[in-house]
């Protein structure tokens, strides 16, 4: 087995344990499986940190519920902002016991924490890659939540402003129910 193979396993491997579930399968293996997908299909030559990255963008997040921040968006940003961190520290020390080079561990730690969003072409295609993934596992969940069609505009809009416009295109390509699809209609004329 190979570095990055028995890396992509170990990481597999962690988020196996997650409680939640998607489509019959804990959600944080299924979403690391579904980025990694789509960072090979938006950069096919993707380098192994972008695709490490990718993989545990949700290391263990189940371990760290939202609930156990304040209510609101403030809350939202800090549990969010603290998770990405964690996920960065995490994969760092995972990755050292699986015999990649200290600048892979380090580039992948740094693209999960998403230092250089909008300046570093591998953090846009992860921060691409994460988005589909959302929209793939969580996008009716998470309208379902806020009950309002119109905060879920916002949602959508705020995320396609952060994606390229490869990213924006490979999102036009995912099915969705014809609730979503409005939303979504609505928040690409909202994010020009």
């Amino acid at each position: 087995m190979t570095d990055l193979a028995a890396a992509l396993a170990s990481i597999d491997s962690a988020n196996a344990a997650d409680p939640n579930d998607f489509e019959g399968r804990p959600l944080a293996l299924a979403q690391g499986r579904l980025a990694d997908g789509w960072v090979q299909r938006l950069d096919p030559g993707a380098p192994d940190a972008l695709r490490l990255a990718a993989r545990a963008h949700h290391l263990r997040r189940w371990i760290v519920p939202r609930d156990t921040y304040p209510e609101g968006r403030d809350g939202y940003l800090r549990w969010r902002r603290d998770q990405k961190l964690r996920h960065a520290e995490e994969l760092g020390e995972l990755l050292l016991t699986c015999g990649l080079e200290a600048h892979v561990i380090e580039r992948a730690t740094r693209i999960v924490a998403k230092r250089g969003l909008g300046t570093d072409p591998d953090v846009q295609t992860f921060e691409d890659a994460v988005s589909l993934t959302f929209i793939q596992t969580q996008f009716v969940s998470t309208a379902d939540k806020l009950g309002d069609d119109d905060k879920m505009v916002d949602v959508v809009a705020k995320t396609l402003r952060k994606m390229s416009p490869s990213g924006r295109a490979a999102a036009s390509t995912i099915p969705v129910d014809e609730r979503s699809g409005a939303i979504i209609t609505r928040a690409i004329a909202a994010a020009p």
